[in-house]
């Protein structure tokens, strides 16, 4: 694609509406002045784990990187390759006390146009010496109607399967990275802060896996360092790195972020772990997603949060984790503090946001699947879904929502999610359903990127799931990795002129494995 290029003038406004606003408190100036004193390779600052974009928004976009010392982060930004009338932002100084991340928000940008992006960090200890650039792309959202494409998935090295470089490491994000999609959803499990790595692992073939090892996956993660640790294992990977330069990763949240089901006031009964206050762990970990993912905020903000995309697409990234009560049997009759799952804070913000929002396609992007079976032990519950029947527990805030859109005529509504390790369609049918106050939505399927492939789970009739599509054979039993191939992801197309959506089902080598399009509800 050849970018439409920014003039000097359009430029010049942007940097002088910069300026008065005072974005993030550092105003932007035109990228020239004296050179950088030239310094060996060797005693240049370096950027171990790359670069990053994310939550692209009409507000700007967040940059992320980090460096191998204490340095000042320098981001250049421009319309063309060359940089040419490229505009310098000074970020913030990256620190040991969060392993050298840094990350700034960038201002209001162009609408629709392709953006580059360039990286370099100056060494504190000796001005002037600054890191090789390191190049990005992303494209600024649109302000009026043309096609979209985006990509989701979750679960990233889970059940020991982690970087095998001579297997080609983390192939799937190349693969995505080939479609060039607007940007990427991690429905969540980005990590799994709970499994740690061996060295080998023999497979059904006779050969074997080598896992690349790092020290943040020799243990279970405890510390704030060992999450991070967790975190930037995945920027090992050549794939993921350069998904993360050229596609903005747009992320959420699960239980592997932390530990295994894991619910607030949990106390832990893993050997394992000499921390068991859950509620710890939680905030190092949360912490650490914030230090390691481009997302907007700091640790003390929400993961929940809505991103509009542009006229036809907004996202509402859900968080089933922070706020929910303890896993249970999940079967109280009456909502109240032990049923609480999005919690009402979430609840009753979601509800507003969907209200009010003008976008055609509204996209639930959520960390777990509402009508399949997730066990936490023989008797509890880790999801929505607790059996066929009527709506209790849990499933009692998921009604509360799907009434709710119902009665506000909020249409063109889908749902995306990951956690259950392979893929699937499901259509939710309030004839075929014991919940029928609802209007009929989808609720598309993923994973796993890079993980062990189970599944697939039974499902509960409560809001009247039906099976259109599956990703595993006949007579899968589980426990296949990245090996064996069953790794998925999805895509979401929408056409900028009949505004029709269209969801494909891929898998790891860019097979495309179902598709449907949808038309959508007009008033």
């Amino acid at each position: 694609m050849t970018p439409h290029p920014i003039s000097r003038r359009r430029f010049g406004k942007l940097l002088a509406t910069s300026a008065a606003v005072g974005i993030g408190g550092v105003t932007w100036t035109p990228a020239h002045g004296a050179p950088a004193v030239v310094r060996s390779a060797a005693l240049r600052p370096k950027l171990p784990s790359g670069i990053a974009c994310g939550d692209v928004t009409s507000n700007g976009a967040v940059i992320w990187s980090r460096c191998d010392r204490p340095a000042k982060m320098i981001v250049e930004i421009a319309a063309n390759e060359s940089f040419r009338n490229a505009l310098r932002h000074v970020g913030p100084v990256a620190r040991p006390d969060n392993d050298f991340v840094a990350k700034l928000q960038l201002p209001s940008l162009p609408p629709g146009e392709r953006l580059f992006y360039r990286v370099q960090f100056e060494d504190l200890a000796d001005s002037g010496n600054l890191s090789e650039p390191t190049n990005g792309s992303f494209r600024a959202l649109p302000t009026s109607k043309r096609d979209v494409l985006f990509a989701w998935s979750g679960d990233t090295v889970g059940q020991g399967w982690g970087i095998d470089r001579a297997r080609g490491g983390m192939r799937i994000y190349e693969t995505i990275r080939r479609l060039q999609p607007d940007f990427f959803v991690h429905s969540g499990d980005s990590i799994y802060a709970d499994n740690p790595l061996v060295p080998e692992v023999k497979l059904a073939d006779g050969t074997v896996w080598k896992n690349l090892i790092t020290p943040g996956k020799i243990k279970v993660a405890e510390t704030a360092a060992e999450f991070r640790g967790a975190q930037l294992y995945n920027l090992e990977d050549d794939n993921f790195r350069r998904l993360c330069a050229e596609v903005p990763l747009l992320a959420q949240w699960d239980d592997h972020e932390v530990v295994n089901n894991w619910y607030p006031g949990e106390i832990l009964d893993d050997p394992r772990y000499t921390v068991k206050d859950v509620n710890t762990l939680a905030a190092r970990a949360r912490s650490a997603f914030f230090d390691c993912m481009p997302i907007a905020g700091q640790a003390t903000d929400k993961i929940y949060r809505a991103l509009p995309q542009g006229p036809l697409v907004e996202l509402f990234f859900l968080d089933m984790r922070t706020y929910r009560a303890a896993n249970s049997p999940n079967r109280q009759p009456v909502a109240g503090p032990e049923t609480a799952y999005l919690g009402r804070e979430q609840l009753d913000d979601l509800k507003r946001r969907l209200a009010a929002s003008k976008a055609t396609w509204k996209i639930m992007c959520s960390d777990m699947p509402l009508g399949l079976l997730v066990r936490d032990g023989a008797k509890d519950f880790e999801a929505v879904a607790n059996g066929d029947g009527p709506a209790l527990g849990r499933e009692l805030e998921i009604a509360e929502l799907l009434s709710f859109m119902k009665r506000q005529g909020v249409r063109n509504v889908i749902w995306l999610t990951a956690d259950v390790h392979y893929a699937a369609s499901h259509y939710y049918n309030p004839d075929k359903a014991q919940f029928q106050d609802f209007d009929p939505f989808w609720e598309f399927v993923s994973g796993p990127l890079h993980a062990g492939t189970f599944g697939p789970n039974q499902l509960d009739n409560t809001f009247g799931p039906e099976v259109r599509f599956t990703s595993l054979p006949a007579g899968f039993k589980g426990g296949s990795g990245p090996a064996g191939g069953l790794q998925f992801f999805g895509t979401v197309g929408i056409n900028g002129q009949t505004a029709e959506l269209t969801l494909n089902h891929y898998n790891a080598a860019g097979d495309k494995l179902w598709s449907t399009t949808l038309p959508p509800h007009r008033a």
